[in-house]
């Protein structure tokens, strides 16, 4: 009888489809984009590179980026395109992938260490604040983010209020309550807000030097309050659905009436005329010449608490409605180091470098 011959199993393997090389140092995290032939990949050698199939089948760097320290982690989300990066020096920096995933754009992030952090254990969100005159608030859910930026008073000297805040005056002898005038406004639904990651930063709140000190968070009003190396103290409405700044967009001439820019060489002789200066409209982002940004207007929703600039048609499209202000500004009279909030009491007490500790009652401004 003949042997039966038994057919041999069939072996499941992996299969190797390509390999990416060119990281000059360990490759500590990288990720493969969704609906692309492409790889992210941060590395030891400083390096952000994204990777994108060729013609040829070889992955080449379409992006080549160098961060300041070796890169130790990352997280992309590819919806946004936003991409997070962890150093190892202790920060994080964010950037925006562009759709054909050529340009990378980066998001607001610190430029100074973290000085204050507040945390709300209701919306499970995490205020921080920096000594770039930032604040981050991080949505610790996990929830797609937005950055949203806030501008808010612009104070030159210790000690000299902004002409839209009211002076707040601690409770000593002699010396009076804050003005009832400086009441908020009953704030209206809640909006999802707090599912949102917002960068909260007024570079042009504090002067040079003076760090956003303290952070506290009135949770049952929804308002931020945040002090200042300068003596400022601003509170800011939370309770409002903001908008996030646009990106500002490239181009070589004016995206409204299309006078080249001064770099602009081969339209500036076509055209025979002398280039102009770039900017930017902070309402829609677009490249702008002076002429067709001779406006200012603030712009609350996108954390413009005072007048930016703004092309002419995006100044004659936002509303007295728009331009409602959702801050308020006072002055502690003395530098803040430290601040700690009485939610029961609506009580906020401050500490300074003159040695003094100041208590205050907020509830005519938090309320």
């Amino acid at each position: 009888m003949a042997a039966e011959i038994q057919p041999k199993p069939l072996i499941r393997k992996p299969i190797l489809l390509q390999r990416v090389e060119g990281s000059q140092e360990v490759v500590n995290m990288a990720v493969i984009v969704p609906k692309e032939e492409g790889v992210i990949s941060v590395s030891e050698d400083r390096t952000v590179r994204v990777w994108l199939k060729r013609d040829s089948g070889q992955y080449w760097p379409s992006i080549y980026h160098l961060m300041p320290s070796p890169c130790s982690c990352m997280s992309f989300n590819p919806e946004t395109r936003r991409l997070s990066i962890g150093l190892d020096n202790g920060t994080i920096s964010e950037f925006i992938l562009s759709e054909d995933y050529n340009k990378m754009t980066p998001v607001k992030n610190y430029q100074g260490g973290v000085t204050a952090l507040c945390w709300d254990p209701v919306q499970r969100v995490l205020f921080s604040g920096s000594s770039d005159h930032s604040v981050i608030m991080w949505d610790i859910g996990g929830r797609k983010g937005t950055a949203i930026e806030l501008q808010g008073h612009k104070v030159t000297n210790a000690g000299q209020s902004s002409k839209s805040g009211t002076e707040l005056v601690s409770g000593g002898p002699g010396e009076s309550r804050p003005d009832q005038s400086s009441h908020l406004s009953e704030c209206g639904d809640c909006l999802p807000l707090f599912w949102k990651c917002l960068s909260v930063a007024w570079r042009d709140s504090f002067r040079p030097g003076d760090k956003v000190q303290a952070l506290s968070y009135a949770q049952h009003t929804r308002q931020l309050i945040s002090c200042g190396g300068d003596g400022g103290i601003v509170v800011w409405n939370m309770d409002v659905e903001r908008q996030e700044t646009p990106e500002w967009l490239d181009s070589d001439s004016c995206q409204k009436c299309d006078q080249p820019f001064f770099w602009n060489f081969k339209q500036m002789w076509d055209s025979k005329k002398i280039g102009l200066r770039q900017h930017h409209c902070r309402k829609c982002g677009k490249a702008v010449c002076g002429k067709c940004s001779s406006k200012r207007s603030s712009i609350p929703l996108m954390g413009f608490e005072f007048e930016v600039r703004v092309c002419d048609s995006c100044h004659e499209a936002i509303t007295d409605e728009e331009r409602a202000p959702t801050a308020t500004f006072h002055d502690s009279k003395h530098n803040i180091v430290h601040v700690h909030f009485d939610a029961t009491r609506g009580w906020l007490l401050t500490s300074g470098t003159d040695k003094v500790i100041k208590l205050w009652d907020m509830t005519p401004v938090v309320s």
